[in-house]
């Protein structure tokens, strides 16, 4: 009986391990697009911190076989804590030679009509744009996510 619990075990680990990616051996899903908005602006200082409680890390992927975008553009805004947009919140970075970034800022305010978030521009030569926000939950202060882009 011992037996056919630890191999039952190993056969879901097994079936696991195959279905998880795996940097530059499989495909990634792409990351879920979503509007510009009206709070967008171009040309944010060059820097990686804004402000303090909120820390973003992760990596920059193109979908063909989950490798990393060696420095790909990250564009960043979002509400100051008391929940308006404003120019200290506003970022521009390069993700390292192994697509991985990070990324500080405070932990935005409660803006109307939406959970707290913070928005993100992607872009890296021969791939399309990304937009997409992060919702980080109430009380987190560290959320760890990866872009995955797609070919032009």
């Amino acid at each position: 009986m011992r037996d056919a619990i630890v191999h039952g075990l190993l056969c879901v680990l097994v079936v696991a391990a195959a279905a998880a990616p795996v940097v530059g051996q499989s495909r990634c899903a792409p990351s879920r697009p979503d509007a510009l908005g009206p709070f967008y602006t171009a040309n944010a200082p060059e820097r990686a911190t804004t402000g303090r409680g909120l820390v973003v890390t992760g990596r920059v992927l193109t979908i063909e076989r989950c490798t990393p975008l060696a420095r790909a553009r990250l564009e960043w805004w979002s509400a100051n804590p008391s929940g308006d947009y404003d120019d200290a919140h506003r970022a521009n970075q390069a993700a390292d030679d192994e697509g991985r970034y990070r990324y500080e800022t405070d932990v935005p305010g409660k803006y109307p009509g939406r959970p707290l978030h913070v928005h993100v521009r992607v872009t890296a030569p021969g791939h399309r744009a990304l937009v997409t926000p992060i919702y980080p939950q109430p009380g987190q202060s560290a959320v760890d996510v990866d872009f995955v882009l797609i070919r032009e």
